[in-house]
């Protein structure tokens, strides 16, 4: 009798240690899923356009930024171009990370100059970007005529970001990029009407 409840009790364990492993390994998986997240989880083209096209429209915010630095008089259009600096670098790392785990081609540091040339309207997604001529001569300006020349061209530099934004929002697919896309909008929205209220100072 005691060898029987004994061979039962072994049973009965090694049943539960089976079933705990098929739990863990089920949890595993969808754990994985969770923390590789827009890496392992579905895309679609929207998803694919936006960051293909948000990392040269970042590239050229950050761009003027730097530019400010040494040309803007004001420490306000100095300290926005500083945060514009630090908030775009990192959403470029991201979606640059996105694009390669997806296996879709990441637009070089070339390829970003050349789409500028080509301006904002033949793509809604590109709108807001700033042509050669329009970047030298921001450039060429100082003091208070830059501010007023870089607070207009990034008002309008935002306003493309939001509208491809909006466009992710609405055709996306990924979540981690539709979360890039409503943070974008939040964002620059907000620096929008900073700048509004600068121009209008």
């Amino acid at each position: 009798m005691k060898r029987k409840l004994a061979a039962l009790t072994l049973f009965a364990t090694i049943g539960l240690t089976l079933a705990a492993c098929s739990d863990d390994s089920d949890g595993g998986k969808s754990s994985d899923t969770g923390s590789s997240s827009s890496q392992s989880a579905p895309f679609n083209d929207a998803d694919v356009t936006f960051a293909q096209q948000m990392i040269p429209h970042h590239e050229q915010a950050i761009e003027m930024a730097k530019v400010a630095e040494t040309r803007a008089g004001s420490d306000e259009v100095k300290s926005l171009a500083a945060d514009i600096e630090a908030a775009q670098g990192p959403e470029i790392e991201t979606l640059e990370g996105w694009l390669e785990s997806w296996g879709e081609d990441v637009p070089s540091g070339e390829m970003d100059h050349g789409d500028m040339n080509h301006g904002s309207s033949d793509e809604g997604g590109m709108a807001g970007m700033m042509d050669e001529e329009d970047m030298k001569s921001l450039e060429d300006a100082s003091g208070a005529e830059f501010d007023r020349m870089f607070l207009q061209m990034m008002i309008e530099h935002h306003e493309g970001a939001v509208a491809m934004a909006e466009t992710e929002v609405q055709d996306g697919e990924n979540a981690d990029a539709i979360a890039m896309a409503q943070k974008v909008i939040s964002d620059q929205q907000a620096e929008i009407d900073l700048m509004n209220s600068l121009l209008g100072s």
